[in-house]
C-alpha cells in the first residue's frame, strides 16, 4: 500500500493532467466496487459510472463559471441558480414548437444552435442587469443581491402572469409554464441514435451490436489434469440503448467541460485577466494603475453569466424538460462547496471540486446506503430521531444505523457541512487553491545581470 501511495504523490505533483486522472481514476474504481456490490451487470456498471460522470460534468462547468467571478475578480455571486434558469428557459422558449400540443407552452420554433446562443446571450445581459447596481456595492452586500436576484428570477419562472403571454410586436404566444415547467428540445444526441420511435442509423448498428456483445471465453485446455473438465466463461458485455445514448451525450459534456477549461485558461493568462487578478488582490491599487475596475468587473460578470447559462443548458438539454424547482438556491450552494473543496483560482482545481462533489458527496452516499441495506438486515428504521438515538444510548446500534441510512439524503448536509468545517480549519484554500497565478505575463523572479536570462538569485 505505501508504494501506491509514494506513486500517487509523486505522480499527483507531476501535472494537472495527472491530477484529473487520478481523481476520475480512484472515482470510476468506487463505483465500480459498488456495482459489484450490488449485483449489477454490465449494463448497470455503465449506467452508474455515467449518472456519476454526468453529475461530475457538469458541477465542473458551473464550477469553472463561478471561478472566474470568484476566483479571478473576487466577486461573491451567489446567484448561480439564477443564470442557470435564464439560459435554460430562454433556450426552451426560443426552440420550443409553435403548437405543442394540448396542454403545452408554445415556443417561437427556432432552429436549436440560435437557441443556445440566445440562452447565452441572455444570461448575459441580465448578468449585466443585476451587475450595473450591484457591483457599487462590496463583498457580502454584492452577495445579498444577488441571493434576492435569483429569488426573482425563479419567482418570475413561476408566476401565473408569465405562464403564458403574448410578445408585444410579434404577437406571437410564448410562456414559461409556470410552476408546471415547460417542455425542452429533443436532445440533440438522441437524434443521432432514433428517427421517431425507430433507431437511426447509428442505433440500428450500435443498439444490436451492444445488446448481443457476449464473450466467450474457452479454457487452453479441455480439462483440467485430464480429469476435471473446465467449462467456458461467458462475459456478458450487453448495454440498453438508453445507457448507450447517455454515455454518448457524456462526451457532449466532456467537450464542454473542455471548452470551459480552456477558454478560462486563455481569458486567464490574457491582458484581461491579468487585470482581473488584479482588482481581486487590490482593487484600489488596479485603479491607481489607471485601470477602469468597474468596467472590467461587469464585463468579466456578464462572461460568467453567459458560461452559467450555457453551463444549464448542457445540465438540462438532455432531460426534455425543466421547472422552477431545478433552480432552487440549494443549486448555487452545492456549486460553492464544490468551489470551496478544489480551491478558488485553480481551473484545474474548480474540475476536481466537480468531481468530488459528485462523487462523495451527492452519488456517494446513496451508493453506500445501497451497498450497506443489499447486506445487512437493519430492520425496521426508528421514524424519529429521538426514538433511534434512545436505543442507541441503551447500546443497541442497528436502529440507529437504519435510522441514518433512511435519510441519507437529509444528512447529506451534515457531511457536506462537516467538510466545510474541516476544510476551514485544515486547508482553507482548497485542494489547489494555494498556486498563485502571477498576474504579469512573464515570471518575476530575480535574474543574474551576468547572464540575462539565466538561473534565478537564490
Amino acid at each position: 500500500m505505501e508504494p501506491y501511495i509514494a506513486w500517487l504523490d509523486e505522480r499527483w505533483m507531476h501535472s494537472d493532467l495527472d491530477k484529473l486522472l487520478i481523481v476520475l481514476g480512484h472515482v470510476s474504481i468506487g463505483f465500480f466496487v459498488f456495482a459489484v456490490a450490488l449485483g449489477y451487470g454490465f449494463n448497470g456498471l455503465v449506467n452508474s459510472l455515467a449518472s456519476v460522470f454526468f453529475f461530475t460534468a457538469v458541477y465542473a462547468m458551473m464550477v469553472l463559471a463561478l471561478n472566474l467571478h470568484w476566483g479571478y475578480t473576487g466577486v461573491f455571486n451567489i446567484g448561480v441558480a439564477a443564470f442557470m434558469a435564464v439560459g435554460v428557459y430562454t433556450m426552451a422558449i426560443l426552440t420550443g414548437p409553435v403548437d405543442p400540443g394540448v396542454g403545452g407552452v408554445p415556443g417561437l420554433g427556432l432552429p436549436l444552435p440560435v437557441g443556445v446562443l440566445g440562452g447565452v446571450l441572455a444570461a448575459s445581459f441580465v448578468g449585466l442587469l443585476a451587475a450595473l447596481p450591484a457591483l457599487k456595492l462590496r463583498a457580502d452586500y454584492f452577495a445579498i443581491v444577488t441571493v434576492a436576484f435569483s429569488e426573482i428570477v425563479r419567482l418570475t419562472l413561476t408566476s401565473q402572469t408569465f405562464q403564458e403571454f403574448t410578445i408585444p410586436l410579434v404577437g406571437m404566444e410564448t410562456g414559461t409554464g409556470g410552476a408546471g415547467g415547460i417542455s425542452m428540445p429533443v436532445n440533440p444526441v438522441r437524434l443521432l441514435f432514433y428517427s421517431g420511435g425507430d433507431p437511426a442509423f447509428l442505433g440500428s448498428v450500435l443498439f444490436p451490436l451492444f445488446r448481443d456483445l457476449r464473450i466467450e471465453l474457452v479454457p487452453p485446455g479441455s480439462s483440467w489434469l485430464g480429469v476435471v473438465p473446465l467449462p467456458a466463461f461467458t462475459l456478458d458485455l450487453a448495454v440498453n440503448p438508453p445507457v448507450i445514448v447517455s454515455v454518448a451525450y457524456l462526451f457532449v459534456l466532456a467537450a464542454g467541460v473542455a471548452l470551459f477549461y480552456v477558454l478560462l485558461v486563455r481569458v486567464g493568462n490574457s491582458p484581461f485577466g491579468r487585470v482581473l487578478k488584479a482588482i481581486r488582490e487590490d482593487e484600489q491599487v488596479a485603479e491607481a494603475l489607471g485601470k477602469d475596475t468597474r468596467r472590467f468587473k461587469i464585463v468579466a460578470f456578464m462572461f460568467g453569466c453567459g458560461l452559467m447559462g450555457l453551463g444549464g443548458i448542457f445540465w438540462h438539454g438532455s432531460q426534455g424538460y425543466t421547472n422552477p424547482a431545478a433552480f432552487r438556491p440549494i443549486i448555487t450552494f452545492y456549486v460553492w462547496v464544490a468551489l470551496i473543496i478544489g480551491g478558488a483560482g485553480s481551473n484545474t482545481g474548480s474540475v476536481l471540486g466537480g468531481a468530488l462533489f459528485a462523487s462523495l458527496l451527492w452519488e456517494g452516499p446513496t451508493y453506500l446506503r445501497r451497498v450497506i441495506s443489499n447486506y445487512v438486515n437493519l430492520g425496521q428504521a426508528p421514524p424519529t430521531f429521538p426514538g433511534a438515538v434512545g436505543p442507541f444510548l441503551e447500546g443497541k446500534v442497528l436502529p440507529f444505523l437504519a435510522f441514518m441510512l433512511n435519510n441519507i439524503n437529509a444528512l447529506r448536509f451534515i457531511l457536506v457541512g462537516a467538510i466545510l468545517i474541516w476544510l476551514m480549519q485544515r486547508r482553507p484554500e482548497g485542494l489547489l487553491g494555494h498556486r498563485k497565478e502571477e498576474a504579469a505575463a512573464v515570471p518575476l523572479g530575480r535574474r543574474t545581470a551576468a547572464t540575462d536570462g539565466g538561473g534565478d538569485d537564490e
